[in-house]
């Protein structure tokens, strides 16, 4: 290619080589919101400087997206790659009932990316972030002879004893699901496959290319202290129940009937021939929120459906009420505002963790492990050595546990026994 022709090429197509950092920091700039009063020092200077709001906690949390691992840029366009790269830091801010304030920005940017992909990027970013109320305050670019990386930071606040936890549930819980499943794993199949028509299936295309972080109503769940616990569905409902499980240390099952299966999904993995529970189960990037209610914070819960319109929140449903091991199992339909009872089969397909130890005298574990699937006789759950390493820390703190000394022993002196259970599994 003659040099002329070259210096054209170049023009007709600009890469991010082609401009200075300033530059590709002022194309970000001009399409943010104006900076609030309280962010003191803004884009341009070495740091940002933020004034903290009064009475509230701060909540932190960072993810990267790395092209070739956590996305396809044949598969997903620009201002997708931009939209998803906030939207799954502002769903962990949601599980956690925090209202996002301020994000930083950070980009390792391949010399050939093409600047208009650029732009792409930086418009569903901030277009995610003015519709959030997100402000972006600052972050960094830079070059990489590797892949397309975009990191997030998001910073948001919440009010005391208001955090919403992983740990927070205990047995006889309900268990709660925002919105439908299966939606996202359905979407990038769809993608990928070269028979199918992508306008045929747009809803599950959106879900996976646009997940809509629940910031409002993990903000309310946690307002109201609906929710006991609570976590985001990055990872598909079955890891969202296990994290739930492993650290509140609680037994989980779903009733594969009673899955908010997405009608787009459904009918998508039907035609494959494939199961739709399981592979909504397993699927992950639906951005949904997990969460447990106590019985008796049930009202609040009906309370809290009546604000959202029937498409925002009527999905809703209650998938679980376990009373732990050999307690009656009841489930519950959230329609409308409303809770019915449904009734339960004996016969009903199952997936759930089960944890059914307790403690016993002088603190020690008692009971065993089991990890379960009842569908179609074939086990989706298989990393039970993953679940015991996951569980570890929890249950030999519990079984390292002392029972109280008695008045006795307490007037004796009498040292304090360690106990531990041979039970326990043991180290790799």
């Amino acid at each position: 290619m003659q040099s002329s022709e070259r210096r054209t090429h170049l023009q007709a197509h600009p890469t991010v080589s082609d401009c200075t950092e300033r530059e590709l920091i002022d194309r970000i700039r001009q399409r943010l919101a104006p900076p609030p009063a309280w962010l003191l020092v803004g884009i341009g200077d070495d740091a940002a400087v933020a004034e903290v709001e009064r009475n509230r906690l701060e909540v932190l949390s960072v993810d990267a997206l790395v092209e070739g691992v956590h996305f396809d840029r044949a598969l997903t366009p620009p201002d997708a790659i931009g939209h998803r790269a906030l939207a799954v830091n502002l769903s962990d801010l949601a599980a956690m009932g925090a209202t996002p304030r301020l994000a930083l920005l950070s980009m390792a940017l391949p010399p050939a990316f093409p600047l208009a992909d650029f732009d792409g990027v930086a418009d569903g970013l901030s277009a995610l972030a003015a519709r959030t109320s997100t402000h972006v305050v600052g972050g960094n670019l830079t070059r990489t002879p590797g892949p397309l990386t975009i990191d997030v930071t998001v910073v948001g606040t919440v009010k005391p004893r208001r955090v919403l936890t992983r740990a927070g549930a205990r047995p006889g819980d309900e268990l709660y699901v925002t919105g439908f499943v299966g939606a996202a794993r359905a979407g990038l199949d769809i993608l990928r496959s070269t028979h199918a028509t992508h306008e045929t299936h747009a809803p599950c295309v959106t879900r996976y290319q646009r997940p809509e972080p629940r910031l409002r109503i993990g903000s309310l769940l946690a307002r109201n202290r609906a929710a006991s616990a609570c976590v985001d569905l990055s990872d598909g409902l079955a890891d969202g129940a296990r994290q739930i499980a492993a650290s509140s240390r609680v037994g989980v099952t779903v009733q594969a009937g009673m899955l908010p299966i997405a009608p787009c999904a459904h009918d998508w993995f039907a035609s494959r021939g494939c199961d739709p529970g399981e592979e909504s189960l397993r699927g992950g990037d639906d951005y949904e929120l997990l969460f447990t209610v106590r019985p008796r914070a049930r009202r609040r819960l009906e309370a809290l459906a009546r604000l959202f319109d029937r498409s925002e929140f009527d999905a809703v449903r209650l998938v679980i009420y376990d009373g732990g091991p050999g307690k009656a199992r009841r489930e519950f339909l959230l329609e409308g505002g409303e809770l019915h009872e449904q009734p339960v089969s004996p016969q009903a397909d199952e997936w759930g963790v089960h944890l059914p130890f307790q403690l016993g005298a002088g603190g020690v574990v008692r009971g065993e492990l089991a990890v379960f699937r009842r569908y179609g006789r074939r086990p989706l759950v298989t990393d039970v050595n993953l679940l015991v390493e996951t569980l570890r820390p929890a249950l030999e703190a519990a079984a390292s546990r002392v029972a109280p000394p008695s008045r006795d022993e307490h007037a004796a002196g009498t040292p304090r026994r360690r106990v531990t259970d041979p039970a326990l599994p043991p180290r790799p």
